[in-house]
This record gives C-alpha cells, sequence and structure tokens, in this order.
C-alpha cells in the first residue's frame, strides 16, 4: 500500500512538472523566439496601409478581386472562395470531366477578359486552384498577361504597370527554390495607392 502511494505520489508531481514545462514554458519560449526573431510572420504577415492604422489583409493569403481594373488572383475553391476556414482544394483528378470543363471554361474566360486571341497559351495558375484555395501569388507570366487591361482600365500606361508588377514580384526562395511570383493583394493595394 505504501509503494502505492508513493507512486501516485511521483504520479502526480511529474504530471504537474511536465504540464508546466509542456504547457507553459515550452509555448512561452516558442512565442519569444518568434516575436524576437519573426515578428511579422509571427504576426500573420499582416499588411498595413501608407499611415500604418488599417489592416488591409495577409500577404500569406489571397483575396477575390473581379474588376478589370485590378489584377486577377489564382482561382479559389476555399468555400466560397478565399474563405480560410474552409481551406483546401477541388480534389479532382486528371481524368474528372468536370475538372476539364472548368478548366475550358476558365480558359475561354481569361482570354476574353484579358483581349488574348483564341489560340494564346494561358497559364495554368490563371485557370487552376492551388492545393490551399489561398494562394495569394500567380506567375509572373500570369501578370504580365493581365498587365495591358489592368493599364487600360485605370488609364495608366503599360509600362506604369509593368513597374509595379516587377516591384512586388518575389524571387525564388533562397535563390534557387520555385519560381518567381507575384503578390497578388500586395500589387492591387499598390495599384490604389495604399502601400
Amino acid at each position: 500500500m505504501k509503494n502505492i502511494i508513493i507512486d501516485l505520489k511521483n504520479s502526480i508531481i511529474t504530471t504537474i512538472i511536465l504540464g508546466i514545462i509542456l504547457c507553459g514554458l515550452y509555448p512561452l519560449a516558442v512565442w519569444g523566439v518568434g516575436q524576437a526573431l519573426f515578428s511579422h510572420q509571427a504576426n500573420g504577415s499582416l499588411i498595413i496601409d501608407k499611415d500604418g492604422k488599417t489592416i488591409l489583409g495577409s500577404e500569406l493569403l489571397g483575396q477575390n478581386f473581379t474588376s478589370d481594373k485590378y489584377f486577377n488572383s489564382r482561382p479559389s475553391a476555399a468555400g466560397t472562395g478565399y474563405d480560410a476556414t474552409s481551406s483546401g482544394g477541388t480534389n479532382l483528378g486528371p481524368t474528372s470531366q468536370k475538372l476539364n470543363d472548368s478548366i475550358k471554361a476558365a480558359v475561354d474566360a481569361y482570354r476574353k477578359q484579358n483581349n488574348l486571341a483564341a489560340d494564346a497559351s494561358v497559364p495554368a495558375d490563371a485557370v487552376t486552384s492551388s492545393g490551399s484555395g489561398l494562394d495569394p501569388h500567380i506567375s509572373v507570366q500570369n501578370a504580365v498577361l493581365q498587365t495591358p487591361r489592368v493599364a487600360k482600365a485605370r488609364n495608366l500606361s503599360p509600362d506604369q504597370v509593368a513597374a509595379l508588377v516587377q516591384k512586388y514580384t518575389d524571387g525564388r526562395d533562397f535563390g534557387i527554390l520555385g519560381e518567381p511570383r507575384v503578390n497578388v493583394l500586395k500589387l492591387n493595394l499598390a495599384l490604389d495607392g495604399k502601400l
């Protein structure tokens, strides 16, 4: 009986110590390191207006833009579109007729919206959603094809818009991973003069 009480006491003490370490000290240390070394990322990579008062969005989450004066984001399959609570792709495979039909319709709509020839090549990211449905980036090729439409809608020269595209193009990660990409939200906010 004495051994059971000692074992029970040791178990309770161990549980309390581990609870303090794993539920208190460790999360506090991770939070502190995140705030000290990666404050912007740890706080959601928020984009704040040039006055520093209003949160306009996050660099990490796409948003829906439909007006001709904006660059279009990559299509989203997350909920009703860019819904972070319903993140996910379509889960349709390459043999899915539904996927093929939706891509064909998206290609036709993209060509029409951007005044492209009926046989013009369309970037894949312009007509397919990402795995999360929340991707904030488009390819540089996609942005270049949309530039004349946006420039015309804003009464700007294509060179002015192309300069902004270049400014908001992120390079390859670590200089070698992935492809250069354009952050659509930051680009559109810059076009509106909010950045």
